[in-house]
């Protein structure tokens, strides 16, 4: 069984991809490059976590072209970081260019680093969207391709620890794209929440 992990180098889709190394899966990394302003700092930390990790090399596609269309706060500097922050279809571009590419490596799933409902924001981040995904999936491209949430029942409290049992450090989540966590963006809030309640 293959599985392509949509990875960005955070501590969410890292872990993934060594829960699934531990479990002797073939993995097809496959990065997305949606214009995020974060990207190159994302990228850089994906491919340095996969190597330190023993990880197979990430694949970049690059769909930057979306986010610019679609301008939100995680893609464009003029727009608040996080009440901007909702890019509409993120997670559906996600799943859709991971089947695309699980169909031509003969993998037979994709994986994406959703964590408990219950702490999601946005509609694309819940165990429903991921089943219609599926079937979607198969009416668009002919084939039966799962769409594998196996963190979806982790809380970000939950990942910190897991990442740390497994010495996962260096990794890169912050929306603003700067050298240092800006500390503001979703992302950052919520890593800095889960770590208070530790």
């Amino acid at each position: 069984m293959g599985i392509v992990t949509l990875v960005s180098g955070g501590f969410d889709s890292t872990l993934m991809s060594l829960m699934a190394q531990e479990e002797g899966v073939e993995l097809f990394p496959l990065f997305v490059d949606y214009g995020q302003l974060g990207v190159e700092k994302e990228w850089d930390a994906c491919k340095r976590l996969h190597e330190k990790h023993g990880l197979p090399s990430v694949t970049r596609t690059d769909l930057s072209g979306f986010g610019n269309t679609i301008p939100s706060g995680i893609t464009n500097p003029r727009l608040r970081i996080n009440e901007d922050a909702f890019l509409p279809g993120r997670n559906l571009l996600f799943v859709l260019i991971g089947a695309a590419y699980a169909f031509k490596v003969h993998a037979n799933s994709i994986a994406l680093g959703l964590i408990d409902p219950s702490q999601h924001l946005f509609p694309d981040q819940t165990r429903e969207f991921a089943e219609a995904c599926e079937a979607m999936i198969e009416t668009a491209i002919g084939a039966r391709i799962q769409v594998l949430t196996p963190l979806i029942e982790f809380s970000k409290r939950d990942i910190l620890a897991m990442a740390e049992a497994r010495g996962l450090t260096g990794t890169y989540s912050c929306h603003a794209g700067g050298d240092r966590a800006c500390g503001v963006c979703i992302a950052c809030v919520e890593i800095a929440n889960a770590k208070k309640r530790r």
